[in-house]
């Protein structure tokens, strides 16, 4: 039974986290050779200020 957990920045649609899943699941399901009903996907989102790269806060971007 997969898991997966997407961290990403907020920002994005209910429409394409649907697409982001459905597309995750699909690749999932021919990688792995399990039905789409075991996979689980966990969407975290975090505010721009609550994420940095290379010590630079992504809202400061």
């Amino acid at each position: 039974m997969p898991i997966v957990q997407i961290d990403m920045i907020e920002g994005r649609t209910t429409e394409q986290k649907r697409e982001m899943v459905k597309k995750v699941t699909e690749a999932i399901m021919q990688t792995a050779n399990c039905p789409a009903d075991a996979i689980t996907i966990v969407i975290r989102e975090a505010a721009k200020q609550h994420i940095a790269k290379a010590g630079i806060l992504m809202s400061d971007k």
